[in-house]
């Protein structure tokens, strides 16, 4: 039977896959767009850490890594009983295109609705402010910014 708590995002990025995923694998970078401290080690075992909002850690440990194109991770938050570090799952693959790379996000492995529509709200935020940055634009102030 399918998972009923996926989360499913696309978005065009206008810039290349390269520069979006690095945009998601260097620690510097992605706190342009999310995050107030971030340790990543983007390798297949290697660390998923970032303090998303200042007051709450996701974790996990990178799957699979192919360069420019994709990212699989396990996916949590430190102190959750709901979603612990490393019970779910996020893919994210790059898809050049001539005018910039097609994001697609699938979050499986929630375990209710409700953290369904949580993670969704927080993808939609999250990817939004991703694609600013790779426009080379400002996101402006994060208003998840102290979100437990």
């Amino acid at each position: 039977m399918p998972d009923p708590f996926v989360v499913r995002r696309e978005a065009h990025i206008a810039a290349p896959p390269a520069a979006v995923f690095a945009l998601m694998t260097d620690p510097e970078k992605i706190l342009r767009w999310m995050g107030t401290e971030a340790e990543i080690k983007p390798e297949p075992g290697g660390l998923y850490l970032v303090n998303v909002t200042g007051a709450r850690f996701a974790r996990g440990s990178f799957r699979e890594v192919v360069p420019v194109h994709r990212l699989a991770y396990s996916f949590g938050w430190d102190g959750s009983e709901e979603v612990p570090p490393g019970s779910s799952l996020v893919e994210i693959d790059l898809i050049e295109q001539p005018d910039g790379t097609l994001l697609r996000l699938t979050h499986s492995g929630l375990p209710s609705a409700a953290q369904c529509a949580g993670h969704t709200e927080g993808w939609v935020h999250y990817i939004g402010r991703l694609a600013e940055v790779a426009a080379g634009r400002d996101p402006g102030p994060d208003i998840f910014s102290g979100r437990k």
